[in-house]
């Protein structure tokens, strides 16, 4: 199995999916989040989602030719996406397989061939080939995906039960409202176009610490929901109709709007 590989950080494994066939194009197109053709701008962020417009899975999208694409999408997750893509694809002429691609990321010294993460500027670059990149640099990936508002697979991002544009999909450059239809697409277009969204993700100040998961109360009332934490930050899924005030707590933790 591949995955990110970098002395200063176990960051996340991942695994590497091909997609390949004379339909690839088409084939994806009609199923993620983003717009296939902004591949020819680099690596492409996207995810597949529930037709009620729940999230399934993220992933990253890298073109290798005309009639080839490779996903980049946490390990855990790969035979699930696999089994839905074939699911998918009926009478498409691809093929679908897990390849023996390794993930190498950093943030200095981009190595050629590598590309920059279309989610945000900070967070660096990702290679994919065999042979693993080594680095000395010493990241902490928590805290830099924390005070940027990330959402990593598994804890803010839920199969079947989160809504992207809760977790800033749109400000990761993971969706695209003019590409025409993708599954879940009508909810997702229909949140969009709402006035403000009820729920979202946000970086937090947490003071102490509280387990992932652990809800925010204020004045008794719930407000959201604690997820990922890293020196003194956290990411929390707030009802922002309910935030009166700038102090909540979640379990023995104090926390604090940025």
């Amino acid at each position: 199995m591949a995955s990110i590989n970098s002395k200063m950080s176990d960051y996340t494994q991942r695994a590497v999916l091909q997609v390949i066939g004379d339909d690839t194009r088409t084939f994806l197109q009609d199923l993620i989040t983003n717009d296939i053709h902004r591949l020819s701008q680099g690596l492409l962020y996207s995810a597949i989602l529930t037709p009620q417009g729940k999230y399934l899975s993220d992933f990253f999208l890298l073109a290798v030719s005309a009639n080839e694409i490779l996903l980049d999408i946490k390990s855990e997750m790969a035979s699930d996406l696999m089994r839905r893509l074939r699911f998918y694809k009926l009478r498409a002429r691809v093929d679908i397989g897990l390849t023996d691609i390794n993930v190498s990321c950093g943030i200095r010294n981009q190595p050629a061939g590598a590309m920059r993460d279309p989610r945000h500027a900070e967070l660096g670059w990702r290679s994919y080939q065999v042979d693993v990149i080594e680095t000395s640099e010493q990241v902490d990936w928590d805290h830099l995906r924390v005070t940027h508002g990330i959402p990593e697979t598994g804890i803010e991002l839920i199969p079947e039960k989160t809504f992207i544009l809760e977790m800033g999909f749109e400000r990761l450059n993971g969706v695209d409202f003019k590409k025409g239809c993708f599954v879940g697409q009508e909810v997702t277009a229909r949140m969009k176009h709402k006035t403000e969204l009820r729920r979202q993700l946000k970086t937090v100040h947490v003071d102490g610490h509280a387990s992932v998961g652990t809800p925010i109360h204020a004045d008794g009332r719930a407000v959201g929901t604690l997820f990922s934490q890293a020196r003194g930050k956290g990411l929390a899924h707030l009802r922002m109709d309910r935030l009166q005030g700038v102090q909540f707590q979640a379990g023995d933790a104090t926390i604090h709007l940025a």
